[in-house]
């Protein structure tokens, strides 16, 4: 009787975990209630605690639909969700970037949300954001976070010039930007630097405004790598304040964005583009007394164009709960919730009744100048593109590393990306 027993309790205790683990998998519980795992990719403390409190909220306004909040990173989201699909263990609600999401959607992993979606966040949202999630015509994330590059500039040295100050009304054209940065240079600095580490959507994404686009899709849907003018114009100025007019630091272009900020700080650099959220780096490293400046990057044929890859919230297709997904991201999403998360990454919201907040139209800390791109952000140029990322790692990234650093000319980029890049490509459009 005592080892029927013990295996009856040891089934039951297993039983118990079962059923624990299946919830947490987004079925049923015990007690009835319906769980769904939220896994977000916050991590700085400002942007974790709201996420954390909008969770908890949820969870009191919906006795019947619990969230649980589960922790990603950055550094291995893909990779990881490639493994949770692979092992149907996924989260429901998923937090990434737009351009992690091709893959995903075209493997069958990620739920087409088309018909799952409320009318008042797909009204919100403006076409060109919902694009940047539409895979084969279908839906696969709800873009709500975005992030135009701008221009941090020490303000000191940009009035001590008596150079131009550019506003989104009138911002610098790429030449100007070009003949600014040899005036801000002198003995012990430089007018720019250009963190480029990785360089590849730092060119792409601001080439749109030059009319850049680099990626072409065909009649029959093929993608091909295609060099016109516009797509000089960046790579172009970046060589040629570098090698030169000797106008931009040759050592950045191997830093990250965040390894440039010292020098900016100590007056060896005027200006660094960085993507919007890096003035949260400036206002906590920035030494006492330093001003700065958030200005517009450079326009050129299409205005300010530029391209962005927002983050994005997604729901597995093997979710039991679509439907209670779906209705958390709408809660997440809610103009106001999404004024919150804005300010909690330093980013702009997507939807157009968030980015009217007047919070983020205040000069302080650039947000107005950043509210004033939002119109002009479209899809990042390869964001549909199977093959880019080894196009990327590849071809692109050791071809402009090469280029910017002056090793090779401009005829000899464009047959690396294009040439070796429609090789690359052409083995995932069989």
């Amino acid at each position: 009787m005592r080892a029927l027993a013990r295996t009856a309790a040891a089934a039951a205790t297993a039983l118990a975990l079962l059923l624990t683990g299946c919830a947490g998998d987004g079925e049923d519980g015990a007690d009835g209630k319906i769980r769904i795992r939220f896994q977000s990719l916050a991590w700085q403390k400002e942007s974790v605690d709201i996420n954390k409190q909008l969770v908890k909220e949820w969870n009191a306004s919906h006795p019947g639909v619990e969230v649980q909040y589960v922790q990603g990173s950055w550094d291995s989201v893909h990779d990881q969700l490639l493994t949770s699909f692979e092992g149907g263990e996924a989260p429901d609600v998923i937090h990434d970037a737009s351009d992690d999401l091709a893959d995903f959607a075209y493997g069958g992993y990620l739920a087409d949300l088309r018909t799952l979606l409320p009318d008042r966040l797909t009204g919100d949202i403006p076409a060109q954001s919902w694009q940047t999630a539409t895979f084969d015509g279908g839906v696969y994330g709800v873009p709500f976070l975005q992030e135009p590059r701008v221009l941090i500039a020490n303000t000191k040295i940009l009035k001590e010039s008596g150079v131009r100050i550019p506003t989104p009304g009138k911002p610098w054209s790429w030449p100007e930007f070009r003949q600014v940065t040899k005036e801000l240079t002198g003995k012990g600095r430089y007018g720019i630097a250009w963190p480029l580490k990785e360089p590849v959507s730092v060119t792409l994404n601001l080439g749109l405004s030059a009319g850049g686009q680099l990626f072409h899709r065909g009649a029959d849907g093929k993608v091909t790598v295609e060099m016109g003018e516009g797509d000089h114009v960046v790579p172009g100025t970046i060589h040629d304040q570098v090698n030169t007019d000797h106008s931009a630091a040759r050592t950045a272009l191997g830093m990250g964005g965040g390894d440039t900020l010292p020098g900016l700080f100590g007056g060896k650099y005027a200006m660094v583009p960085l993507g919007f959220s890096y003035r949260q780096q400036v206002v906590e490293q920035a030494p006492k007394g330093f001003e700065w400046t958030v200005l517009p990057a450079p326009a050129g044929s299409e205005g300010l164009a530029q391209g962005v890859s927002p983050q994005t919230l997604s729901v597995a297709e093997d979710s039991p709960h679509k439907k209670e997904a779906v209705a958390f991201i709408d809660f997440l999403l809610r103009p106001a919730n999404m004024v919150r998360l804005a300010k909690g990454d330093w980013m702009l919201p997507t939807g157009t009744a968030a980015l009217a907040d007047p919070s983020l139209h205040t000069a302080d800390l650039g947000w107005a100048t950043g509210a004033a791109l939002a119109t002009a952000l479209r899809p990042a140029p390869a964001q549909s593109v199977r093959g880019y990322p080894e196009w990327k790692d590849k071809v692109a990234t050791p071809a402009l590393q090469e280029y910017y650093s002056g090793a090779i000319d401009a005829d000899e980029l464009r047959k690396r990306l294009v040439e070796d890049g429609n090789r690359v490509l052409a083995r995932y459009q069989r």
